[in-house]
């Protein structure tokens, strides 16, 4: 007994099992987080070597190129790159995105392990860090305060911080951009010497003076109690009463000689929000955690939080994860619901029955609901990838029980019994159903397949639409004949246009022209078979010519209404004069950007230390800018990446600034805004790879597609230098460290102690007060002691010479190299900027020992291009295999597969209309053609077989099998598009990310369904009517032998009578 015979003579066990699975299903539902994406493993290790008083260049060759070397040969290893600067060498390793990044990094601290030895000495052990997703923080909020400003750092501390750090799923909360309170001894040189004093000997005694020493312990009686000199300062006041001398019988208090402030640390930053001074606090997430419930749960906890800060405290949001991940979910969950109502919509319309409309439309929850129960056994989230995969899988979950009971309502009108027609119907088409899937599973399967950073993203994907369409067609021979069997009525095949049903009226008579129509069309096509296929094959040619029309692009950019900026002045300036050009940009903004609700500021070098926060580029000269705006959805305004080019315009304008680069969506996630154009330039000489960089940059920047053109490599910076005098040093006893030693004691301060105050600790640092260390003569002036003791000017042996730092020297793949780097311009594709750029390079005099390579975005495409283009060639093999087998034939799946180049032209000719790039989404809905346009085929060519079978000739066959499988491929086809519709419409927020691949599928399917309805029943009738010839030539060959035989038997019959 077959299986779709066992579930219509046992519809109770078939009934509890799909029960069963619902109710599983949406108990996984339950377990399933939200996020954006996939989890995505960074696959980065970065190799850090700090080197006290090395130059960039000594980094270079004693660090860098020995650890390039020995790390080298680490497995999965994709790509090396590095940075050598002053006192520090940087080795990132990207690996091949899905390996094992825990052991990649066991192995990397095997290599760095074995290398020590080679090391110099002096050479910090390296540290191997590992890149993290949850590095990157998913919430930023603005602290903004005036008469508490001074304190804020301690008041988040202990109102925010700690608080925050309770929530489930939190990673870190680190504050930026305040202040740190410090407690300054600032002391008069002059008054030093009179007295003398040091900086240093000022700063031992404050030491001495607070002090915490546990003494033992003491046995009084019965009882044992710890003894200690706790001398600690308890209030900054105290230094003031420190003695520091008693010379000439004459006490001198630290007051005497010092200026003594309890106050904030000397401003690296200068941090605005709208305008107001303030503060950032980044909250990252562990990782595996929740993004959008810990979001929930972190502004639930503020809505506490706020009413106990400062009056004058206000608390914003700069981003945020998770409205961009709702939107996304949101818009995805109203894409499924429209494809719901359209499936709904064009089976009730070609069925014309409710009863076999909700049995249809009843696989739908359940396929989908499969995939809850495999996102809850991989421990996966409901992201815009699995979304969008119900979305594509859910115009052909459908498709096998359309054919199935539109099979069983045919033999229902010719008679039978509903329990006789779903069990014979469902015998007639249950393989070519079970085939048709197989292909499908053939297309989606290799897609788990797929290596690099599609693959990571597009896995799931290939896994989701498998297991619903494998559920669906269970559905197609199980339930789906079973409740035909039982819920379909004999009398209820034909309309009576009655009541509501009028309204099926003009639809059958439609469906009936159609039939009509069809049918003749198909009989003229297939009496002039080889004109109608000479045409379809020159149209399909035609086609062709737009390949070179459509543009390509890496990944769809979206509009999150958010911008970053980042803003260079000449180097060397100090914050202040950075923070007044940042004021300026500020009133730009405000005065001509009226939309925009959140400017956020940061002037000057970042002194954090979280780890996502020192990836930043910051510096006295720097100036970073977040911008948010409204939701295209909440008002009319122009598309960040139109507002970037304005502002762009209005920095160009700005002569203090030196160069900016500005990023339309803050260039996070693959969707970011983050797309480059770069051109490395390699070499060893780096005085001739910076000449030929800027020559690039300069050609560059007069591309119409590229902006903000800058180099990897700054120039020179200039810094003054203590040159000591070895001969005088050593005359008067002195080591050049203990010199160097006093200068920054002096100049950056002498960290002596620490005060403590409600359980936080402040440094308390002895330096030259602000008017003695504001000039060259005053470093001059600086007083050091020999080793007899005699004072002398740090001018005596030595002098002050103005410099060049050395910048950092970066190297890909153990080469030195220079990258100038370009962004896309608004509406760029980036094949437009690459062809732009390789123009470029082609008429470029590359200097000798130099070489040029286009890099950037461009890199991560063509692998990507090239790994689908791999990836299509195995599926169309798949295919062929799958229908080879079914069919025991090499040449009809030949047939069938002759859609597929029908299919391409239509993804071309929908791009073209639309002005849509071709993208890696939109590559991925051209692979998906691939098993949607062979179902139909295999329907058509199942049928015609059949037919054939049975006696018909190929010419009724064709004709009969094509009219009677019209109404089945027309609901598939349409079902399918209707589903992808509301995607290539691109309805909701971030529906650009998937709209490539709506269009692609939408104008895939078009095309190829209507080429499938007439080449396949030309190329069949061709191919048949050739078999049959062969066939009738071989009978009529056979019947003149045994003719030929009979004859000479009776012959020889003859002879012997």
């Amino acid at each position: 007994m077959k299986i779709y015979e066992t579930a219509v003579r046992k519809p109770i066990s078939v009934a509890l099992i799909f029960i069963g699975i619902i109710v599983f299903g949406l108990y996984s539902l339950r377990g399933i987080g939200v996020d954006h994406y996939p989890e995505i493993e960074v696959p980065y290790i970065s190799v850090i070597t700090t080197y006290p008083g090395g130059n960039a260049e000594d980094i270079e060759t004693n660090i860098t190129r020995l650890l390039e070397d020995q790390l080298n040969s680490v497995d999965n290893l994709e790509k090396i790159t590095s940075k050598s600067s002053d006192n520090v060498s940087i080795v990132t390793l990207e690996f091949e995105y899905g390996c094992d990044l825990t052991e990649a990094a066991n192995d990397v601290r095997d290599v760095v392990s074995r290398s020590q030895s080679l090391l110099p000495d002096n050479v910090e052990y390296p540290t191997v860090m590992k890149f993290s997703s949850s590095m990157m923080p998913i919430m930023m909020l603005s602290v903004t305060a005036d008469e508490s400003y001074a304190a804020l750092a301690k008041i988040l501390d202990d109102k925010m911080v700690n608080e925050l750090n309770r929530v489930n799923g939190i990673g870190s909360v680190a504050v930026i951009g305040a202040q740190e309170r410090e407690v300054q001894v600032n002391v008069d040189p002059k008054k030093l010497e009179a007295y003398g004093l040091t900086v240093e000997s000022l700063g031992q005694l404050i030491a001495a003076e607070n002090i915490n020493i546990p003494a033992g312990t003491l046995d009084l009686g019965d009882q044992t109690f710890n003894l200690k000199s706790d001398l600690e300062f308890e209030d900054s006041r105290e230094l003031f009463d420190i003695v520091v001398s008693n010379r000439g019988g004459r006490t001198v208090m630290l007051s005497d000689v010092a200026e003594i402030k309890d106050t904030l640390e000397k401003a690296t930053m200068d941090e605005r929000i709208n305008g107001r001074k303030g503060v950032r606090v980044m909250i990252q997430k562990q990782t595996g955690a929740n993004t959008v419930q810990i979001i929930e749960d972190v502004q639930a906890k503020l809505e506490d939080i706020i009413p106990t800060l400062p009056s004058d405290c206000k608390v914003e949001t700069i981003f945020e994860s998770s409205r961009e991940i709702k939107d996304a979910i949101n818009s995805l969950a109203e894409t499924i619901m429209y494809a719901f109502i359209f499936v709904i919509l064009v089976v009730m319309i070609f069925l014309g029955r409710w009863r076999a409309t909700f049995i249809i439309c009843l696989t739908i929850p359940i396929s989908l609901i499969c995939s809850f129960i495999y996102l809850f056994a991989v421990g996966s989230t409901l992201n815009i990838i699995s979304l969008s995969a119900l979305s594509i899988a859910i115009g052909m979950v459908v498709d096998d029980a359309i054919v199935v009971l539109e099979n069983i309502t045919t033999h229902i009108e010719r008679g039978s019994k509903p329990k006789e027609a779903a069990i014979y119907a469902t015998n007639e088409v249950w393989l070519s159903v079970i085939a048709t899937t197989l292909v499908v599973v053939a297309v989606f399967m290799p897609l788990t397949m797929l290596p690099g950073m599609a693959g990571i993203l597009f896995r799931e994907l290939g896994w989701i639409v498998t297991i619903v369409v494998c559920a669906s067609t269970t559905a197609a021979i199980t339930l789906t004949p079973m409740m035909s069997a039982y819920f379909l009525k004999i009398d209820g095949a034909a309309h009576t246009y009655k009541g509501i049903g009028i309204i099926y009226k003009p639809i059958d008579r439609f469906l009936a022209w159609l039939d009509g129509a069809y049918a003749r069309a198909l009989r003229f096509v297939v009496k002039w078979k080889k004109s109608a296929i000479a045409v379809m094959m020159a149209l399909f040619a035609v086609s062709l010519l737009l390949v070179s029309q459509v543009p390509t692009e890496f990944f769809p950019a979206t509009d999150n209404a958010r911008i970053t900026m980042t803003v260079k002045m000449p180097q060397n300036v100090h914050v202040d004069y950075t923070t007044r050009v940042a004021r300026q940009i500020d009133n730009i903004i405000s005065e001509k950007y009226p939309y925009i609700f959140m400017v956020s500021t940061s002037a000057g070098a970042n002194s954090s230390d979280n780890a996502f926060a020192a990836m930043q580029t910051t510096g006295s000269h720097i100036i970073n800018y977040n911008i948010r705006m409204p939701r295209l959805s909440d008002m009319e305004r122009p598309t960040i990446h139109q507002i970037s080019d304005e502002l762009r315009k209005e920095l160009a304008a700005i002569p203090e600034i030196r160069e900016f680069s500005v990023t339309p969506g803050g260039g996070g996630g693959p969707s970011g805004g983050g797309t480059t154009v770069d051109i490395k330039v390699f070499g060893h000489n780096m005085d001739n790879a910076m000449a030929t960089a800027k020559d690039l940059q300069a050609k560059m920047s007069k591309l119409s597609t590229l902006r903000d053109v800058q180099l990897s490599r700054e120039d020179l910076q200039p810094e003054y230098n203590v040159v000591f005098d070895r001969e005088k040093m050593a005359y008067y006893g002195l080591s050049t460290a203990t010199a160097a030693q006093f200068i920054r004691n002096r100049i950056y301060g002498y960290e002596c102690a620490k005060y403590r105050e409600d359980g936080d600790e402040y440094d308390i640092v002895v330096r030259y007060a602000e008017p003695f260390r504001e000039s060259i003569e005053s470093v001059e002036d600086i007083t050091l002691y020999s080793a007899m003791g005699q004072p002398l000017k740090l001018k005596d042996v030595a002098r002050i010479e103005e410099s060049f730092s050395s910048p950092e020297i970066e190297r890909e793949n153990r080469q030195r190299i220079v990258t100038v780097k370009g962004a896309l311009g608004a509406d760029v594709a980036l094949g437009d900027a690459v062809a732009e750029v390789s123009a470029l390079i082609e008429d470029y005099d590359v200097p000798a020992g130099l070489d040029l390579e286009i890099g950037g975005t461009i890199e991560d495409q063509s692998e990507a291009f090239g790994d689908i283009g791999v990836l299509l060639v195995l599926i169309v093999v798949l295919v062929y295999i799958v229908m080879a087998t079914q069919f025991e034939s090499l040449s009809y799946p030949m047939i069938i597969m002759f859609t597929i180049p029908f299919a391409m032209s239509g993804v071309f000719i929908a791009l073209w209309l639309t002005g849509t790039p071709l993208s890696l989404n939109a590559l991925i809905g051209a692979i998906l053609l691939v098993g949607i346009v062979t179902k139909n085929g295999i329907v058509l060519v199942d049928y015609m077989n059949l037919l054939v079978e049975r006696g018909s000739s190929v010419g009724e066959a064709v004709i009969a099998g094509g009219k009677s499988r019209l109404r089945p491929v027309l609901m598939t086809s349409l079902t399918t598009i209707l589903g992808m519709l509301p995607m290539a419409l691109g309805i909701g927020e971030g529906s650009e990310t998937w709209q490539p691949m709506g269009i692609a599928v939408v104008g895939g399917l078009l095309v190829s369904t209507l080429m499938t309805l007439f080449i396949v029943p030309s190329l069949y009738s061709m191919l048949e009517g050739h078999h049959q010839r062969k066939l009738a030539r071989k009978a009529r060959l056979q019947e003149h032998e045994e003719a030929f035989i009979r004859e000479q038997i009776r012959k020889a019959q003859q002879i012997e009578k």
